[in-house]
């Protein structure tokens, strides 16, 4: 049954609208009222009126609305009238927004420092992804202190200007190329099952293939304690065609780097350990010993999904192995990102890249760097900052 409404300025015209429109068929549902001339408009009636679906409904215009009988002048200022009560309405939400931001006093006083309401939204993304409050609190401080007073009553400006603040203040290590002569040592570090054997690989190949130069890219395993981690290492050299070296004893370690002296770029994967075993930390400290006089970059791998407490307790404990910077991994595993920049922030260690899985649904950068299936994705932490800013 298709419901159909008729305008008049008495009931039977809009009966008769009705009728002209739909016939005899047509049931009338309601009449009624729905302006006056007390409030400076035409006398207005709806008439609503019910048809049978079973008739041919191609004749009949569907929720048609019809007004005749009337000054057309009078219509337009009818319909006018609607159109000021929708702005007042617009009106009256903008006011209520700017009402909710002004009683937040709860949350307006950060330590030493008083937040404006027009900081609130910021504020409220800092608590929704976790900062810490030492950090909500220095980079909050910096944007009210140096952003322009004109550009204040500008939400789209403070946005930008803090995401500014925000780029200038967390570590970041920018992703510099090699020249073909020059070579690069990367030993990844950390913590059972945080992903470093799979980003040594996305590395690898982000370098091998990805960046237009086609670097040598050689990877060494020192990981002779978790079953299997030789045949997956295997699995990905055998793919991307890359030499790899097994190494089980730390005074093997230099005559495995010299085998791949012609490399650019060579990875050291580690054995993973409870941030606890001290002794297992110490047994990675002792390969850095034997090749000492070669400069090796030492990368935390640490995984996105945690709090930022174990983050610091991992730190603290590999921190023995002098930690050059970070690697953030597992990201598609969380939605909130705040520890991870609190934390760099905290440790001061620069970021150097961030590693997904397979199907990262909710993130906007990266690039694949292998196939057949490997989880694929990684991208220097830089690019990442650099989107968020240009969104």
């Amino acid at each position: 049954m298709n419901m159909l409404s008729f305008l008049g300025e008495t009931p039977t015209i809009a009966l008769r609208n009705a009728q002209i429109e739909c016939g005899e068929d047509a049931i009338v549902i309601s009449t009624k009222k729905i302006s006056d001339v007390s409030s400076g408009n035409p006398d207005m009636y709806e008439v609503i009126v019910a048809l049978e679906n079973s008739r041919d409904e191609s004749k009949v215009p569907i929720a048609k609305k019809k007004i005749i009988g009337h000054d057309p002048k009078k219509d337009e200022k009818f319909a006018a009238q609607f159109y000021d009560f929708k702005s007042e309405i617009m009106k009256m939400q903008d006011a209520i927004e700017q009402v909710q931001k002004s009683i937040w006093d709860p949350k307006s006083q950060l330590f030493d420092l008083t937040i404006p309401p027009e900081f609130v939204d910021i504020y409220n993304l800092f608590e929704q992804n976790e900062f810490d409050q030492e950090m909500t609190y220095t980079i909050l401080k910096k944007t009210i202190k140096q952003l322009p007073v004109a550009l204040k009553s500008n939400p789209k400006k403070v946005n930008d200007f803090f995401k500014l603040i925000l780029r200038r203040i967390v570590p970041i290590k920018h992703e510099v190329p090699l020249r073909k002569h020059q070579r690069k040592i990367i030993m990844m570090v950390g913590p059972t099952g945080v992903g470093k054997t799979t980003t040594i690989a996305k590395l690898a190949a982000r370098y091998a293939y990805k960046l237009g130069s086609n670097y040598k890219v050689g990877i060494v395993t020192l990981d002779s304690f978790r079953v299997g981690a030789i045949e997956q290492l295997n699995a990905y050299t055998n793919i991307m065609r890359l030499p790899l070296e097994v190494v089980k004893k730390p005074e093997d370690l230099v005559e495995a780097l010299l085998r791949l002296k012609d490399c650019n770029y060579i990875f050291i994967d580690t054995a993973g350990s409870s941030q606890y075993d001290v002794d297992k930390i110490e047994l990675i400290n002792e390969y850095q010993q034997k090749v000492e006089e070669m400069p090796i970059e030492k990368v935390l791998v640490l995984p996105a999904n945690v709090k930022q407490t174990d983050l610091q307790e991992i730190y603290t404990n590999y921190s023995r192995l002098n930690i050059d910077a970070l690697t953030f991994t597992k990201l598609d595993e969380t939605i909130s990102f705040g520890n991870l920049i609190s934390f760099a922030h905290k440790t001061k260690k620069s970021i150097t890249y961030f590693s997904v899985g397979v199907n990262p649904t909710h993130l906007k950068t990266g690039k694949a760097c292998l196939s057949n299936g490997y989880p694929t994705m990684i991208f220097p932490a830089l690019n990442s900052f650099q989107a968020s800013n240009s969104q």
